[in-house]
């Protein structure tokens, strides 16, 4: 099948524009598309996999395709699902996660020959602007009023949007330019959440070209209640191990709610339709097969195949009843920031990074979510003495039903 039937039959369109004229030209001959990735966090994350993954399946069609990596609209800052403009950042920074977005992306997708795919910066263009020149070039094919109906801009307005987001919209545009006309680019994929700025593009294509340009935009990652998936309380779940580790990346799935499954084995895995409506009809405890099959499946696609079965055979471990004390994900910390006797609890699960704040430790304490070798933590005075952390089996922390880890420190 072609990429639209694909995407349809996996549920992964949300919006397409010109869909006759599209399956057209995407019938004619091997076609570009592109994607944008702004560098503004520490990695990729579980919200940016349907974007990866649609951008997958383009090149499974035959396709060629383009990651954009924003090195140059990083520095304005989508406010597109922001209730405040982002902090600003340095250059040198945002160049270096660019570098470490590339290298994440690499598993994903295929960069062996330009005929496939390659990898570009707006930096390269965007930094390099002329002010004045850009405004009388770009600018002025924008209407004001119309960047104002922008579900993006609307929902900023009551609480203030600055000039420098507002251009936000113009500079994605003019990226969807710049590739029609030196990489004869004419299609933009995207999340949903950015069909007004992938509308600006194809429009200012087709003003500055005269050229028919298409936009594709794959679901939000949201579940049942219309919430983003993708966070615990440990915040988000990243793709890099060393921020999400594998072993909690595979559980984050595992657990997924029962009426997710079926969508995200379609989003996330290569299975076969008949397959995943077979695992996704499962019922009651046989339900868990499904997840078990999903979170394999995800984990062995964003980590390889043997941190996948290491992430599986570790959970049947700890939930399988396979030993007294089965191994976990272990964190090890240095004895210079834990000097004392002993340390607080919240103060230990804080410094660990189990959790983002000292008041999200308090809360599951409250809830009683967290136990300490089996026993419950009820009070926010409990103290960890430092030679049972410095011991060989280190403290086996449970945070909620089903997350562990073996804290530890060392000299």
């Amino acid at each position: 099948m072609g990429f639209l039937e694909v995407m349809q039959q996996r549920g992964m369109l949300a919006q397409v524009t010109h869909e006759d004229e599209l399956r057209e030209y995407l019938n004619s001959g091997v076609r570009t598309a592109y994607a944008g990735f702004d560098p503004t966090g520490d990695s990729l994350h579980v919200g940016h996999m349907l974007p990866v993954l649609a951008l997958r399946r383009w090149q499974q069609a035959g396709h060629r395709i383009i990651v954009l990596l924003g090195g140059g609209t990083a520095m304005v800052g989508d406010p597109t699902g922001k209730s405040e403009m982002r902090q600003m950042m340095t250059e040198e920074l945002i160049d270096q996660r660019a570098q470490m977005f590339k290298k994440q992306l690499a598993p994903f997708l295929d960069f062996s020959s330009p005929s496939k795919g390659i990898v570009v910066n707006n930096g390269d263009w965007l930094r390099e602007l002329n002010y004045l020149s850009f405004l009388r070039e770009v600018g002025s094919h924008f209407s004001v009023n119309r960047m104002l109906t922008a579900e993006s801009v609307k929902q900023r307005l009551e609480k203030g949007l600055s000039f420098l987001e507002f251009n936000y919209m113009i500079l994605q545009s003019y990226d969807f330019y710049h590739l029609n006309k030196h990489e004869d680019c004419a299609v933009q994929l995207g999340g949903d959440d950015q069909w007004s700025n992938m509308l600006g593009g194809m429009e200012l294509v087709r003003r500055k070209e005269h050229r028919q340009a298409f936009c594709v935009t794959v679901p939000l990652l949201v579940n049942t209640q219309g919430k983003k998936m993708g966070k615990t309380e440990s915040g988000a779940i990243w793709l890099d191990p060393n921020l999400t580790t594998p072993y909690d990346f595979y559980q984050y799935f595992r657990n997924l709610d029962d009426d997710m499954v079926e969508k995200c084995l379609f989003y996330f895995t290569d299975l076969p339709v008949e397959e995943v409506k077979y695992l996704s009809g499962l019922k009651d405890k046989a339900i868990n097969d499904s997840k078990i099959a999903l979170a394999f499946e995800i984990t062995k696609l964003v980590h390889g195949e043997e941190e996948a079965l290491k992430a599986k055979e570790m959970a049947s471990s700890l939930f399988g009843g396979i030993a007294d004390r089965p191994s976990a994900p272990e964190i090890v910390l240095s004895s210079k920031v834990i000097p004392g006797a002993a340390v607080n609890i919240i103060d230990l699960l804080t410094l660990s990074k189990l959790f983002p704040s000292k008041s999200e430790v308090r809360r599951m304490i409250e809830q009683g979510g967290l136990t300490l070798d089996g026993v419950k933590v009820d009070s926010l005075e409990f103290e960890v003495d430092t030679d049972r952390l410095k011991s060989e089996e280190g403290v086996l922390i449970k945070k909620g039903k089903k997350s562990f880890h073996l804290l530890r420190i060392k000299d």
